[in-house]
């Protein structure tokens, strides 16, 4: 091996996640706000709360299902940027740049903010107990807490993967001891509000809960973002993937009986935060210690999407549909400085929104029509590229089963609102002429070609970046 193969091998992401960082940043992804603050989503398109705990359920083994799907995918083609990867490899780039564009400049900047802006309200909650914390101040602190984040990945991997061990540990204990209180209730006999009473029969009621359910166990295919720096993935990815969401499944499922024992569905679809009405009836003075659980547990989740999200400004750059400066490495720490600083830059720039949870159900139905056309990867391959090494092979059962599902939760909602969805195709079609002026168009202006230069130039003395073609001329 040669001096230069020796500098492109030194300058570039390593694997240094074991199994157990890998389930950390999967459980820790999917485990944010969600079961804390607003399980009433599902019950109010499903009227009764066995209805709402079947529907919680599925949504966790249709996850699963997703999940092993991508394992096949995750282990054949081992590059990072998992759904990105995977269509440029299968579709080609057009309908890649599309999912980036997506997932990269509106769904995971705008999931960031929100879960940072939830953060920030949940650590000044106990200096508010009556009243909703000051909206700046919120922002504010939200703000403090991309950046904190932001300079973790960007000194070490390993800070950042022990950053999400910890504050997942965290979640799971406020989790557990929810749980805990619950079985405590069961016991004694609180069992009134789980019926049949109430029960919605219509075909978009159900589609809507499940859209519900399935955005609280958003972040299963993260790991896939990551695959590069995961140690052994072949063993470690399905491994990761099925002890994750089997974990998630059983305890979002446990949580919400919990909340059942002690509030009504009344009461749960009428609070803003049902983790926090729980603890209020059952503990007492250590009712405060739940919201600080809810900003341990949101801490972590702005890590996990930070960590996986710029490995996909990563990704993208090294194909060529992002500028160059994103498929740089930081010299020493090894990491992707320029894409995490990036991804940072674009959930403060959502923060000055006033109503980013709109943006992000506008385009929610673009995300799981993404992950849909990724399983569709798994056949589409299986028939074009039938001798490609698949250390993993998947029952081609379980993508048709999943294809089929997503039809339905996409379908039914985009019915049921036209509004939404309209707004939402709309988006999607921005990511064309930026597509046609940027990427297709390739003879631009020379002076256009210089001040680009000249920025990334810029950026990588700032930053002490390099990429490999610069490394091998050094």
């Amino acid at each position: 091996m040669g001096d230069k193969d020796k500098i492109e091998d030194e300058i570039a992401l390593k694997p240094k996640m074991s199994l157990l960082n890998g389930i950390t940043v999967i459980v820790g992804s999917i485990i944010g706000s969600g079961i804390f603050v607003s399980p009433a989503g599902v019950l109010k398109y499903t009227g009764s709360v066995n209805v709402s705990l079947i529907v919680w359920t599925v949504s966790g083994v249709f996850s699963m299902v997703g999940a092993y799907c991508y394992a096949e995918l995750g282990t054949m083609i081992k590059k990072s940027g998992a759904d990105y990867a995977y269509i440029m490899e299968t579709f080609g780039p057009f309908l890649a740049f599309i999912r980036l564009w997506i997932e990269c400049m509106i769904v995971r900047p705008c999931s960031q903010a929100i879960v940072a802006l939830t953060f920030s309200v949940y650590v000044m909650k106990p200096l508010f107990p009556e009243c909703q914390p000051p909206e700046d101040a919120a922002r504010l602190l939200a703000v403090c807490c991309i950046c904190v984040l932001t300079f973790v990945n960007c000194y070490d991997v390993k800070w950042a993967t022990r950053v999400q061990d910890v504050f997942t540990y965290a979640k799971l204990l406020a989790l557990f001891i929810i749980i805990a209180a619950g079985g405590y209730q069961l016991v004694n006999g609180h069992t009134e509000h789980f019926t049949f009473l109430n029960t919605k029969n219509e075909v978009t009621s159900l589609a809507l809960s499940f859209y519900s359910g399935l955005f609280a166990y958003n972040g299963w295919n993260y790991l896939n973002f990551i695959i590069e720096e995961l140690k052994d993935p072949v063993r470690n990815l399905p491994l990761a993937i099925a002890i994750s969401c089997t974990l998630v499944t059983v305890v979002y499922v446990l949580t919400n009986v919990a909340f059942y024992t002690t509030l009504s569905p009344a009461e749960v679809l009428g609070s803003e935060a049902v983790a926090v009405s729980f603890a209020n009836k059952l503990f007492g003075p250590f009712a405060l210690s739940i919201p600080i659980f809810v900003a341990l547990s949101t801490f972590g989740a702005v890590n996990g999407i930070l960590l996986t999200s710029s490995r996909l400004f990563y990704a993208g750059a090294c194909h060529g549909q992002m500028p160059e400066i994103l498929t740089m490495i930081q010299a020493k720490r090894l990491t992707p400085t320029p894409a995490v600083i990036a991804m940072a830059l674009l959930s403060m720039l959502y923060l000055t929104v006033s109503d980013i949870f709109a943006l992000i159900n506008y385009v929610g139905f673009a995300t799981w029509l993404s992950i849909g056309v990724s399983v569709l990867c798994l056949p589409w391959l299986r028939w074009k590229a039938p001798n490609m090494e698949r250390p993993i092979k998947v029952n081609l059962i379980w993508p048709i089963i999943y294809l089929l599902a997503t039809i339905f939760v996409t379908a039914v909602p985009m019915i049921a609102s036209p509004v939404e969805t309209g707004i939402g195709l709309l988006m999607i079609l921005t990511s064309v002429p930026v597509y046609v002026v940027l990427i297709m168009w390739k003879n631009k202006p020379r002076f256009y070609r210089r001040i680009i230069a000249n920025l990334t130039a810029a950026v990588q003395m700032v930053f002490v970046v390099v990429g490999k073609s610069k490394a091998a001329e050094l």
